[in-house]
């Protein structure tokens, strides 16, 4: 990771006379010691890295750089390790470097925030809208599209499956109480549901049962006790939703809801067009044996992501094949942005304050069709992210059947997932994933390639005041033309 800056800089083995560029080198994956060596020390010398204020598991250190290529990589804790995330190269032996290439007349790139903490932005004082933004002709968008529409085509679902895992099924015979447990304990949002009568999977259970559950109990005259969520199976739950569905969602679905599913054979195309097409967060991966007549089985959750990442991977190394992934992200018709004056929008950018009601919140995210929603100050400046998945927490010792939802604010929500981390795992990966307007297509797809990330804000450098966001759904609709 790297990014330009006018910040006293560290001198290195640059001759004196040369042409250098102030650049500053990110290690955001924590570590006790970290040092940064390259070819532009020869190899020689291991520069401490210091980690930032207010955030310890990100390290940075300036370095002038004279105009060309460079290699490089971090010894962290006494291992040599390269980022992922950048361009890299493979040498002799199997060793991996990251790679940079700087020029005259270049500026580098500002570096991925894997937290809250985005005061490096700031330290990119180009304004995007006063640059002159490069323009794609119709015919390269058309064949980036191709080339990425045909690389999924030519790819299966079996290549989206981990090494070592493990995938959850819940019996949907568990009462609704204890599968709300299950999940938060695990640190999964959804899980696909089992029947041993049927010997099949029927279903899926995941955050927005939970809210319409939740909003259930909330409601005078209801059904539903807190007494009987101890009790009440999925399967009772699942079959008396459409009545509770229809009163909430306003999306016109049918219900009950057939379960949509993937083969390991699926191409990655189809697969992805199965959740943009049917609006959900992943699909299970199921094989299934007519002959044998065996149970099917339950080999993975194909998400967006995953699909990324796979794009991403193939083409880290050939993206002057892809001139869409040099595109800046305000350049193209991508995400949900705040309209400026004068402008009119016609989806309007969903936002909450940290007073709101949760109840209020839960309302939004489920009217707005939205997997999450950011949380401005009075300035509309980032402070945090509320997601579906957050509801989990209120798992923890019960707090769902202790609160209610217009008397617990957005903040204590957000406050209590925070005090009441799941045992194994996060829900949803690191909290607030950000980018500017000036990003570039390629480097906004690799963050999104990261597990756990569904979206990024838009924001701006300095004040971090949101100018919009963009989902993986949002990207994968604009790649393949939808």
């Amino acid at each position: 990771m790297f990014s330009s800056t006018l910040d006293n800089s560290r001198g290195n083995s640059a001759a004196a006379g040369q042409v250098v560029t102030p650049t500053r080198f990110v290690w955001p994956y924590g570590g006790r010691r970290v040092y940064l060596s390259g070819s532009f020390t020869r190899w020689t010398e291991h520069v401490p890295m210091s980690p930032i204020e207010g955030c310890a598991t990100v390290f940075q250190v300036i370095c002038n750089l004279t105009p060309g290529y460079h290699q490089y990589k971090f010894f962290v804790d006494g291992e040599w390790r390269h980022d992922e995330h950048q361009p890299f190269v493979t040498g002799n032996g199997g060793v991996v470097n990251t790679i940079f290439i700087t020029g005259p007349d270049m500026v580098a790139t500002g570096c991925n925030s894997s937290s809250m903490d985005v005061d490096d932005f700031s330290q990119r004082t180009a304004d995007p809208s006063q640059e002159s933004i490069p323009r794609m002709s119709g015919g390269d968008l058309e064949m980036s599209r191709h080339r990425i529409s045909a690389l999924l085509s030519n790819r299966t679902a079996y290549e989206l499956l981990p090494e070592s895992g493990k995938v959850i099924a819940l019996d949907v015979n568990l009462p609704v109480k204890q599968a709300f447990h299950i999940l938060y304990e695990q640190g999964i949002p959804l899980a696909p549901l089992w029947d041993f009568g049927k010997g099949q999977f029927v279903g899926v259970l995941g955050p927005l049962d939970f809210i319409i559950i939740l909003r259930e109990l909330g409601t005078h005259g209801s059904n539903l006790t807190e007494e009987e969520l101890e009790t009440h199976t999925i399967a009772a739950w699942k079959e008396g939703k459409a009545h509770i569905s229809r009163q909430y969602d306003g999306i016109g679905r049918q219900y009950p809801r057939p379960l949509v599913q993937v083969g390991p054979y699926d191409n990655l195309k189809d697969v992805a067009l199965k959740i943009l097409q049917n609006k959900v967060a992943a699909v299970p991966v199921i094989y299934s044996s007519l002959q044998d007549g065996s149970y099917p089985q339950l080999l993975h959750l194909a998400s967006l992501s995953g699909i990324l990442k796979c794009i991403c991977r193939y083409f880290r190394h050939s993206s002057s094949s892809l001139p869409i992934l040099q595109q800046p992200i305000c350049s193209i018709p991508l995400g949900t942005w705040v309209p400026r004056i004068g402008e009119s929008s016609s989806k309007p950018l969903a936002t909450l304050k940290p007073h709101a009601s949760l109840g209020s919140a839960l309302t939004l995210l489920v009217q707005a069709q939205v997997s999450s929603i950011p949380v401005v100050d009075d300035n509309d400046s980032l402070i945090d992210i509320y997601s579906r998945s957050d509801i989990t927490a209120l798992a923890k010792d019960k707090a769902y059947a202790q609160i209610h939802l217009d008397d617990m604010t957005v903040h204590q929500a957000l406050q209590l997932g925070q005090d009441s981390s799941p045992p194994y795992g996060s829900l949803n990966g690191p909290r607030c994933q950000m980018c500017l307007r000036s990003d570039s297509l390629g480097k906004v797809m690799e963050r999104l390639a990261n597990p756990g990330v569904r979206r990024l804000v838009i924001v701006e450098a300095g004040s971090k005041r949101v100018e919009g966001i963009i989902s993986l759904s949002d990207v994968f609709r604009f790649l393949l033309g939808l």
